[in-house]
């Protein structure tokens, strides 16, 4: 062999590996391109990427503020936004103080109380828990002593009192939506599995119209009161007919006063909830250090000891930001 053959040969063999080393290359770089644009394509489509999947990374709640509340009045102040969205007011009409929620960011839990319920077999229990406490808004008295007539309770598939037809309900579904009604006068609905119901006498409101006994059975339709009385503690829930809830309670109110109450805020439905000075107390929730700092709502309440953050021997209703 020649020394120009020789130096032919070994000039073709490197142009082989070139042209090697050339098509590697850019088969690595369309594989890349490819999985790019397959990486962007999972995340435009919702699914979480791989690096989200193997970092564990979600999505973190929206920020909750709860402001202290000024002295309630006619016109609604906003008391709590999440992510900087209104999410809960305070109002005060004819003597009842009333806080109004935007379910679409604030959910409601049914908590069984110490001696009403017994303290097992509860998601909720007899005090606020800590996956509530950080996302915590306000929290109200529930119903009457479960002993007392035209009472039910039930939660997470566990039951205090059976579920009597016609009585008014409030119901938690699983999908977090509450509603109120007469269970089995066509409620509930049925669009999600129940999760929680609290039972408490006949409908307060309903269609936006005040019970017709609401001022000639005071005492036998809507709780014994203390010396008798008509006007005392009172507190009750409505809903409005985009589905807000709307709490309204007062220390002199009659069943009518309540009713009427609840009805200017929009309420379609109510159930009334307990009655008394010992029993109707409401508190908003602020956070700065440590735990929450409850805000009593209604002037000249007695209040729960605790303020709900301790064990309490009755049910209750928390209000948690979403």
């Amino acid at each position: 062999m020649t020394l120009v053959e020789s130096s032919l040969r070994a000039r073709g063999r490197g142009r082989a590996g070139l042209l090697i080393v050339v098509a590697l290359a850019a088969a690595v770089l369309a594989y890349v391109v490819a999985g790019s644009l397959g990486s962007s394509a999972v995340q435009r489509g919702g699914v979480p990427s791989a690096r989200a999947a193997a970092t564990g990374i979600a999505a973190q709640p929206a920020t909750l503020v709860v402001r202290a509340p000024r002295r309630p009045r006619r016109a609604w102040q906003v008391i709590a936004t999440v992510g900087g969205t209104p999410a809960a007011w305070l109002s005060s009409e004819g003597g009842a103080t009333m806080v109004r929620f935007d379910q679409k960011l604030v959910r409601l839990d049914l908590h069984a109380g110490k001696h009403d319920g017994g303290t097992k077999g509860w998601r909720y229990g007899d005090k606020i828990a800590p996956s509530e406490s950080a996302r915590l808004i306000a929290a109200f008295n529930g119903g009457f002593k479960l002993t007392y007539k035209d009472t039910g309770f039930m939660a997470n598939g566990h039951v205090a009192v059976p579920l009597k037809p016609g009585l008014a309900s409030l119901v938690t579904y699983s999908n977090g939506r509450s509603d109120i009604g007469a269970w089995q006068r066509g409620f509930p609905s049925g669009t999600s599995p129940v999760f929680s119901v609290l039972q408490n006498q006949y409908l307060l409101v309903d269609h936006g119209v005040p019970a017709t006994n609401l001022s000639s059975c005071v005492i036998e339709c809507w709780g014994g009161t203390v010396h008798l009385a008509t006007a005392v503690a009172r507190s009750a829930l409505g809903i409005t007919s985009d589905g807000q809830l709307v709490w309204a309670a007062g220390e002199q109110l009659s069943p009518a006063e309540l009713a009427r109450a609840l009805i200017g805020a929009g309420a379609q439905r109510a159930i009334e909830l307990d009655i008394n000075p010992w029993w109707v107390a409401g508190y908003v929730y602020l956070h700065r250090t440590g735990r929450p700092k409850p805000v009593p709502l209604i002037p000249r309440q007695r209040g729960i000891e605790g303020a709900l953050l301790e064990p309490y021997s009755r049910d209750f209703l928390a209000f948690v930001g979403v």
